[in-house]
Order: structure tokens, then sequence, then C-alpha cells
């Protein structure tokens, strides 16, 4: 007979803000960020792991909501669609601005996955290769399209990170605001 719970307690840090439910410790974490919590831009496909529709970041590293059950995802801090933003709130992250941009969508269904997996490979590898981009993307599957707004997209986001990762490292050198406005200026034409 099993002795466990029918429910217990899970809290995890979700987009920034601790969350506390009452679930079943075999609940699928797709299913509480989606049902519970409400956050729908985690999407569900395949439900085996095999397209990358329900991606999202679990303690920085990308993983398939549909095959994380509740207990797994105990206190960690997760990453969904929804927490991803530029540097305001109201504002397109730059990942998400690059696919707009570049056409990195059709229907659309696949996008929240591609992006999250997009941002896991650039914060690994900030200026990923061809094949580094390919492998990033590996586990996640567009019905719609040849890739190749994607591919132009995660390019374009790379090149963001590059030029903002530029400014970044100037300021904390210290230069003069008249070299960060400079070279805030030439990455903004490129």
């Amino acid at each position: 007979m099993n002795n466990q719970p029918l429910e217990q307690t899970w809290s995890a840090r979700v987009n920034g803000q601790l969350r506390k439910l009452s679930v079943s410790p075999g609940t699928r974490l797709v299913d509480i960020l989606r049902n519970q919590l409400e956050l729908t831009g985690t999407k569900v496909s395949c439900e085996v792991g095999r397209c990358g529709a329900c991606m999202i970041l679990m303690n920085g590293e990308p993983v398939n909501a549909c095959l994380v059950m509740a207990y797994q995802s105990e206190g960690s801090d997760i990453t969904t669609i929804e927490g991803l933003h530029g540097e305001k709130e109201e504002e397109l992250h730059p990942i998400q601005q690059a696919f707009v941009e570049e056409g990195g969508f059709q229907c659309g269904y696949c996008t929240p996955g591609m992006i999250i997996s997009t941002k896991a490979l650039l914060d690994a590898c900030p200026d990923p290769s061809q094949e580094q981009i390919e492998t990033g993307l590996c586990g996640n599957l567009c019905r719609c399209t040849g890739y190749g707004g994607i591919i132009r997209a995660v390019n374009e986001a790379s090149e963001r990170y590059t030029a903002q990762r530029t400014v970044e490292t100037a300021m904390k050198e210290g230069a003069s605001t008249s070299t960060v406005n400079i070279l805030q200026t030439d990455n903004a034409e490129t």
C-alpha cells in the first residue's frame, strides 16, 4: 500500500515569483504551469518530449515540461515564455524581437519553445556557429516552416546579445558616457 500523500505543497520560483500550490507529486509540470498558474504560453503537443512545444528553463537549463513531475521541479527556478521580456516588462525580449523581425514563426505554436531553447543556447554560447544553433534547437520541432526564419532569428538575436555584452563590458570597465553612447549607437545601426 502506498503511504504517499495524495497532495502536498509544491513550491518553485516561477518567472521570478515564489509560487506555492497543493499538488500531487506526480502532476506534470506542464499541467501545473498551464492549468494552475495559467501560463499557457507553454504549449502541449506530443506529450512525450519530442517536439519542444513545452520547453521551459529549469534552473537555467532547457527541459520539456511534459516530462517533469512536480516532485522533480520542487524548489526549482523556472522560466516560461511569459517570464522573458526586455529591459522593461512591457517590452519584448531581444530574442522575441528577432523572431518577429526575421519571420521566425508561422502558426506560432512552436515559437515559445524555440525562443526558450534559443535563450538557453545564447546564454551558454552567445556567438554560436550554424552547427551549434542546429544542435541547440534539435529538441524543437516546427511543423510549418523550413527553419530559415528561425535560424535567421537566432543569428540576429546572437548579434544583439554580442552588442549588448560589448556595452555592458564597457560600462563595467568604466568607459565614459560618450564611449558607451557611441557603442550603443553603433550597435543599433547593425
